[in-house]
């Protein structure tokens, strides 16, 4: 093993910028990747990045390239300090058609070539982050809290492989896991965008119905092409009115309220102050905050408890697996399909799966009417949507529950497909986490690794 300080290693480095919002004489137009967008980037999203405006020359400076490594350098929190870490793969600049800079809260390094590998690098800060030896530099003074990098860099000693080919080893092991998980949560939002396509399809624009209006008589066309088994399709084709009426529904279609579609409930928060109510930790028990970090719409655990004690204090008591949550405030929109039985807090709408109502109609129902949930809130300190308000969003419910029944059994397999991947990488990530310490010490070596994850 080979000892090293970061500063060392590095060619270039350099602390990101913001820019202007808008467009002006020498700025350009560029993507910035801040501190949460971390973890969606280091899985190949960039959807989530702002677009800013920076000058021109600035730009020439700092443009990422593939194989930087962003450090956070400031903006971190108590559970969540300073000094994340994340690796710029080269397909993430084949996403984006504008430079790429990171944010004035992070800093780009660059490895000097023959130093160490980039990859490789990027996993032992992850390392050193995980362990906490990268805490003694996080520092909250009044205000933001701030990474001390200058100091970090310059003495902060990394105990590395003395070989570049190790190295790479060790980065291909736990970049392949890596790979995997990334690999399933594109699977899951092509799943997902097929189950929202066919929901609106059917649900929203009537499809189905104005192609019939319009002359198609291939029940495959009828349906969009969404089904393409010609039997299925036939038989699903013919549920379908083939006029609308009036009121611009289908005929024999009404709008009802979603509150008759299913309960819409509320949680609570029993007191903190109470030991009781929280041990011993017995049933799961959801914030929004739970939500925010999801990949996909698969709930499995959360991070607080509750005792029978503290369930008995929440009225909407123990929901079923299957349930639907939907942030309510700060901020409105976070979905998840919770799959446990769950108690709530005070900052979500849950929606139990009914006879008629099951969860994959209700979760898509809440997709597609997002904007209309959104606008039924209110709040002077901040947004929230009540039940009061959110019951009595409208949606249109055909009249043949055939084609309900139809929609579930077409979903519903989808949806299981998505929990099975995302409970496959909750694994994956299990096992990343486990050995990426272990090979770092050289604990465990990279071929014993390779078996473990092949």
């Amino acid at each position: 093993m080979t000892v090293a300080v970061l500063a060392d290693l590095l060619e270039f480095t350099r602390d990101g910028e913001w820019g202007e919002g808008e467009a002006g004489d020498g700025l350009v137009n560029v993507g910035i990747i801040r501190g949460t967008d971390f973890s969606s980037v280091r899985y190949g999203d960039l959807s989530g990045i702002p677009t800013r405006y920076v000058r021109a020359g600035v730009v020439e400076k700092k443009q990422l390239r593939p194989g930087d490594v962003l450090i956070e350098t400031a903006g971190g929190t108590k559970d969540q300090p300073t000094g994340r870490t994340v690796y710029l793969r080269d397909e993430l600049f084949q996403l984006i058609d504008k430079p790429l800079l990171c944010a004035s809260f992070a800093r780009f390094l660059r490895v000097r070539e023959g130093s160490i590998d980039p990859q490789f690098l990027f996993w032992k800060l992850q390392d050193e982050y995980l362990r906490g030896e990268l805490l003694p530099y996080h520092v909250q003074h009044t205000g933001v809290a701030r990474f001390q990098y200058t100091q970090f860099a310059s003495t902060h000693r990394l105990v590395v492989p003395d070989t570049a080919d190790e190295q790479k080893a060790i980065a291909s092991v736990l970049s392949a896991i890596e790979e995997k998980i990334q690999l399933n949560r594109r699977m899951n939002e092509t799943l997902e965008a097929l189950a929202q396509a066919i929901f609106k399809d059917w649900f929203v624009s009537f499809g189905p119905t104005r192609r019939k209006m319009g002359g198609a008589i291939n029940p495959v066309a009828i349906l969009g092409g969404l089904i393409s088994d010609p039997a299925k399709a036939a038989y699903l084709a013919a549920l379908f009115s083939t006029n609308l009426g009036e009121d611009g529904l289908p005929q024999g279609w009404e709008l009802r309220e979603i509150g008759e579609q299913s309960q819409a409930l509320g949680g609570s928060t029993p007191s903190t102050k109470e030991p009781a109510f929280w041990e011993p930790a017995e049933h799961c028990w959801a914030t929004p905050k739970d939500l925010s970090a999801q990949s996909d719409l698969a709930l499995f655990e959360t991070e607080r408890k509750i005792s029978d004690a503290g369930l008995a204090r929440i009225t909407s008591g123990l929901l079923p697996a299957g349930t639907v949550l939907l942030s309510s405030r700060a901020p409105i929109g976070y979905l998840a399909i919770s799959q446990v039985p769950i108690a709530i807090n005070q900052g979500f709408i849950a929606l139990p799966p009914s006879e008629s109502f099951g969860t994959a109609y209700l979760y898509f129902w809440c997709k597609a009417n997002m904007e209309q949930i959104q606008a039924n809130a209110n709040g002077s300190t901040f947004q929230e949507i009540s039940k009061r308000n959110f019951r009595p969003i409208k949606s249109a419910v055909p009249s043949d529950e055939r084609i309900l029944t139809a929609f579930v059994e077409i979903v519903d397999p989808l949806i299981a497909r998505i929990v099975s991947a995302a409970n496959e990488n909750r694994t994956l990530a299990e096992t990343r986490d486990y050995l990426l310490p272990k090979l770092m010490s050289g604990a465990v070596r990279v071929r014993d690794a390779e078996r473990a994850v092949s």
